[in-house]
């Protein structure tokens, strides 16, 4: 539920129409499912599978320093529906859960929902204080924006 965020915890709800159509959701699907969207975004992606299920680490590495470690929770694969969420691991900056989720609604327009709930874990990022919330936004927008571009060679319906 992109909706629920603990008590503590600081909500981020962003989402990007993608286009339209079969082909663009199975294109955005596998884009997140198999990480190419995140290395589409210049960050490394070190993770114990090639595509996300429940249970494969990943750590996510931010300009070859930050290193976020993160355990996949929970995946989806529907018709209609398809991504993942993790749950960050001790040496992550943040402390909470992250999900990416590809959808299809009724009228067939395809978006990216990136939904998050945080707190800062690092010195860091506690410090960063408003910076570091811009950035988590900047991040979820630019999800978006590259999905959408690794899926504009898919054909209208």
């Amino acid at each position: 539920d992109p909706s629920f965020c603990p008590p503590g915890f600081r909500p981020l709800l962003v989402r990007t129409r993608l286009g339209e159509g079969h082909a663009v959701f199975r294109r955005a699907a596998e884009a997140v499912l198999t990480w190419e969207m995140h290395r589409a975004m210049g960050v490394g992606i070190d993770a114990t599978a090639d595509r996300a299920a429940p249970g494969v680490d990943v750590t996510v590495t931010l300009a070859g320093v930050v290193k976020a470690p993160c355990r996949i929770i929970w995946t989806a694969e529907e018709t209609r529906r398809a991504g993942w969420a993790y749950g960050t691991l001790e040496g992550h900056p943040e402390c909470g859960e992250e999900a990416f989720v590809v959808d299809r609604t009724g009228d067939g327009t395809v978006w990216l929902t990136v939904s998050a709930f945080s707190k800062p874990a690092k010195w860091y990022a506690k410090a960063g204080g408003p910076a570091t919330r811009g950035f988590q936004h900047a991040y979820a927008r630019r999800c978006g924006t590259v999905l959408k571009r690794l899926c504009e060679d898919q054909p209208e319906p």
